[in-house]
């Protein structure tokens, strides 16, 4: 059963590695332009979007994005009845490729877009790409970190445990402190994409 051509996952993320306060809310503050026009104009290039019920991304072509939509709600599959374009899935009860099936097997790659433990799940199946953006100035102490383990570890550890190895680092926004780096599998690490 065919799934995802590649995954990759895309972040912004504190100085101290969390992507949303201690109530799972995105400050304003971590909302910066330079990240959110990298973000929206990578999405375009994806098959299908994964993420948990609480993350998606705003932009206005939202709405035409096939989606998988992970929760803990049901047993496997279900289609969602308030948009054709997205199945729910619990991972616990259907795989990957089940799930891509249900989403009617689309061809490409699927971009990961959160949260903490959406972005853990595909951490252990594999990223091809993870983009990390990071905001050097800014910090949520009780915030809700990218992945599991962040806070023993930072998430550049826990993605070069995964096997992935750091791209060159680019600054996107001087004023904010926002960099880029994207990290990739190690037969990847050098490639554009």
């Amino acid at each position: 059963m065919p799934g995802p051509l590649r995954i990759e996952g895309y972040a912004v993320v504190t100085a101290d590695g969390m992507i949303a306060n201690a109530e799972g809310v995105m400050p304003r503050e971590l909302k910066i332009e330079a990240d959110q026009r990298f973000f929206h104009s990578s999405l375009d290039r994806f098959a299908a979007l994964a993420h948990g019920r609480h993350s998606q991304e705003t932009d206005a072509r939202a709405p035409q994005r096939r989606r998988l939509i992970l929760t803990r709600r049901i047993a496997t599959l279900a289609p969602d009845p308030r948009n054709e374009k997205a199945v729910w899935w619990n991972p616990a009860g259907a795989s990957l490729e089940q799930a891509w099936q249900a989403l009617g097997t689309p061809n490409g790659p699927l971009a990961v877009i959160g949260g903490t433990e959406v972005f853990g799940l595909f951490l252990a199946m594999g990223y091809d790409v993870f983009h990390l953006s990071r905001a050097t100035r800014l910090r949520l102490p009780g915030g809700r970190p990218v992945f599991p383990g962040v806070g023993t570890r930072t998430p550049e550890n826990l993605l070069a445990e995964h096997g992935l190895e750091p791209g060159p680092e680019k600054m996107l926004d001087a004023a904010t402190g926002l960099t880029l780096c994207s990290w990739r599998k190690a037969n990847q690490a050098g490639k554009d994409g």
